[in-house]
């Protein structure tokens, strides 16, 4: 799943450069297993680690052109696209800056929204896999939902660009889930622009943050005018109802937690035990993001 978009686009890498980018992806795609990926590991598989379907559907972006990389024929990934492998492919830090050398790109650097998910948080990723986590950038993009948070908040594995944005989708798109009064709904879009403007403050050379503020200022004028009310501040979560559409409505405590030397945040709902929220939870991890058929 990708954090900013999932087409090629920016430095061109030709040649040899483009070959071993190709080489390193299908290295490390037949040495990752698909279970660490959530995926089932089961019946027959012809490729040692993820299948090329699998890498397209976690890195969110076409089966052709996961081909087309690991051929050498696309020589221009962007660094987008290369970000949403390194994250499928769960690869360190060296790993990554690798791969980024290789598509003629620079890896992100200090002054820019960070959104490396470190293999320590993909294991910690792992052993939640009965809590609803999504995992966001300081700008509240969403780089990784495990599968209960889209069973919860909708599959997001068709999002691409802005849509992955929780700022553009609150203001600009279609909305989550969660029910808001009025009230609540006016606090709520007050504090992810003040979370917004405090990222920016953080990373000020961040091209990308900037054109996804002009645009959102270009679209929403509750934006603009939030924006230009200057208030820096931090969104905290709370309790919150989800109005699911199969299962109905349940009430969660919503915690975001800070990953340290990251500015990652991890966005955590759990249900009271013994609640009836709590027995809708566990229907809804049994049911996944299928459909209840009546």
């Amino acid at each position: 799943m990708t954090a900013r978009g999932t087409t090629g686009g920016g430095s061109a890498a030709s040649g040899t450069a483009a070959t071993e980018f190709g080489q390193a992806v299908r290295r490390w795609r037949d040495r990752a297993a698909p279970e660490t990926a959530g995926l089932p590991a089961g019946g027959h598989r012809r490729a040692a680690g993820l299948r090329r379907e699998e890498l397209a559907l976690l890195a969110g972006i076409s089966v052709d052109y996961v081909t087309r990389l690991e051929q050498g024929r696309a020589t221009n990934p962007s660094a987008q696209v290369v970000e949403a492998l390194a994250r499928a492919l769960r690869l360190s830090a060296e790993e990554r800056a690798y791969l980024f050398r290789m598509a003629g790109l620079v890896p992100s650097g200090p002054d820019t929204v960070p959104a490396y998910i470190t293999p320590s948080v993909q294991r910690l990723l792992d052993r939640l896999v009965g809590t609803p986590v999504g995992v966001y950038d300081a700008a509240w993009t969403l780089l990784l939902a495990n599968p209960l948070y889209a069973a919860l908040m909708g599959d997001p594995t068709g999002w691409r660009g802005h849509e992955r944005n929780g700022v553009w989708r609150n203001l600009v798109g279609p909305g989550s889930r969660v029910r808001h009064t009025p009230e609540a709904r006016r606090a709520f879009e007050a504090a992810l622009v003040a979370d917004l403007r405090a990222t920016a403050g953080r990373y000020p050379a961040d091209r990308q943050l900037r054109l996804l503020v002009a645009e959102l200022r270009a679209r929403s004028e509750r934006f603009a005018e939030l924006w230009d009310t200057g208030v820096v501040g931090r969104h905290e979560a709370t309790r919150k109802t989800v109005d699911h559409p199969d299962v109905g409505p349940l009430t969660l405590d919503c915690d975001v937690l800070s990953v340290a030397g990251s500015d990652l945040r991890l966005m955590i709902y759990t249900a009271e035990p013994g609640t009836e929220d709590a027995d809708r939870l566990a229907l809804l991890a049994v049911l996944g993001t299928q459909k209840l058929v009546g």
